[in-house]
């Protein structure tokens, strides 16, 4: 494939996004790009692909506990293409389905469960799962924000209806009961904070001025593709365990940039 056609091929597939995470834009998505025909000549199910590396993740957690280095180094970054190949499939083929997301969310939290205790046991793999969760649930928010105070539409509607009622059902009741606490959570305390900072009477240029691109852009950067990039790199190098303390570090991070969207309110008040 031509360079621009390739190019084509990934705008065409890619979730369009404000602000870019550099290792899915740059490493993964082109990776998992070139596996998109190939996949959609199979007739590939997107949800069968979301299985696939909830499996290598599951696989590479098992060699982690034995103390293995380089396996569960690579496996990691081939979950994560494929984990980029799922969406891209999906949009590729109009295979979007509300089974199909909330699949992908719920086998990513189990993948990271896997994970984290594998090295660090249950009680201090389940808090750092749930660190992570809140991480990723912050970008997802910060990007809700952003669209919607610039008047964007944040979510396309899944294109393709006809999802297994019982199994679609389940995997909403999963959802509501681990994603949607936290989102709730995070979302009044970001309103709250807004809400104290601009005043009685906010302007729609506050509300800009609360979700700035730069913020955004840091907590796109947090995304899972940088997440297993970065276990993917302390495994290779015997440190594994030193990603769990590295969401102290990211969640620090976050606080800074929450800190500048409402020091950009109160400037924008004033």
């Amino acid at each position: 494939m031509r360079p621009s056609a390739a190019k084509r091929g990934l705008a065409q597939t890619r979730k369009a996004r404000p602000a870019d995470e550099w290792a899915a834009e740059r490493v993964f998505r082109p990776l998992a790009q070139l596996l998109v025909e190939p996949a959609a000549r199979l007739k590939l199910a997107p949800t069968r692909v979301v299985l696939c590396h909830t499996g290598l993740t599951l696989l590479a957690a098992y060699q982690l506990r034995r103390g293995q280095r380089f396996s569960p180094a690579l496996l990691l970054q081939l979950k994560t293409v494929l984990d980029n190949l799922d969406g891209q499939l999906a949009r590729a083929t109009g295979q979007t389905t509300l089974t199909g997301r909330y699949l992908d969310s719920e086998m990513d939290v189990v993948g990271n469960l896997a994970l984290l205790t594998s090295l660090h046991g249950p009680l201090v793999g389940l808090g750092a799962n749930l660190l992570l969760s809140l991480i990723l649930s912050t970008d997802y928010l910060w990007e809700r924000e952003y669209r919607e105070a610039r008047g964007e539409t944040f979510r396309a509607p899944a294109a393709q209806g006809g999802d297994h009622p019982q199994v679609l059902a389940a995997l909403e009741r999963v959802y509501t009961l681990y994603f949607v606490p936290q989102e709730q959570v995070l979302g009044r305390l970001f309103e709250a904070r807004y809400q104290r900072r601009a005043g009685p009477h906010p302007s729609a240029e506050q509300r800009r001025a609360y979700t700035p691109l730069g913020a955004l852009t840091l907590s796109a950067n947090l995304g899972l593709s940088s997440q297993l990039a970065l276990f993917g790199a302390l495994t290779l190098l015997g440190r594994a365990r030193w990603y769990a303390p590295s969401l102290l570090l990211q969640a620090g991070l976050l606080l800074a940039a929450q800190l500048e969207r409402e020091r950009r309110v109160r400037e924008a008040a004033s």
